[in-house]
């Protein structure tokens, strides 16, 4: 069974999203990766992926703690459900600048243990002036951050995660289409 886990951009949101101009250019609008100056793997598209359901954690970073890190492989799409996007909206001001992150000590474990995707349903793995840096950071290690998926919650575990981005060059995010095959 497959479940998508795309967001459906609608014309309000991208009209909602106006004065985002520059991120929007630059491919940063909907379920996208942030690919930063890296080109994406094609063996990426495909992963064992393991999705962690983060959703009671709040006022403070998702940490190391709040997920099972044995299930945590080389080359995996990890991903986290806060129920983010359901609570917030996608797009408005509360979306964009308060949404959960993820804490470095648990990037930093993520990057060492060599996964290949992580994903999300919120706007960034950092927030506010961390958000670029540290997803470069990321994408300086081979890992790229998919955000702004949604459906999560329906495929908590273990599954197979496809991630299509579309060919475009010179851009930090490029859209994509994930699924999830369970």
């Amino acid at each position: 069974m497959f479940t998508d886990l795309t967001l459906e951009v609608t014309p309000k949101m991208r009209s909602d999203a106006a004065g985002r101009d520059r991120m929007i250019g630059n491919g940063h609008i909907g379920t996208h990766f942030d690919v930063m100056d890296r080109e994406f793997p094609l063996e990426y598209a495909r992963r064992r992926g393991m999705i962690f359901d983060v959703s009671s954690v709040n006022e403070r970073d998702i940490a190391c703690e709040d997920i099972d890190l044995r299930e945590v492989k080389e080359g995996m799409f990890i991903g986290f459900y806060s129920g983010f996007a359901e609570t917030a909206g996608y797009g408005t001001e509360e979306y964009h600048h308060r949404h959960p992150q993820l804490s470095l000590a648990l990037i930093d474990e993520l990057l060492r243990r060599k996964i290949a995707l992580i994903g999300i349903d919120f706007a960034g793995i950092r927030r506010g002036k961390e958000h670029m840096p540290v997803d470069q950071h990321c994408a300086d290690h081979g890992v790229f951050v998919v955000e702004n998926l949604c459906h999560l919650n329906e495929v908590i575990g273990s599954c197979t995660v496809y991630t299509f981005p579309v060919r475009f060059s010179g851009l930090s995010g490029l859209p994509c289409r994930g699924m999830a095959e369970r």
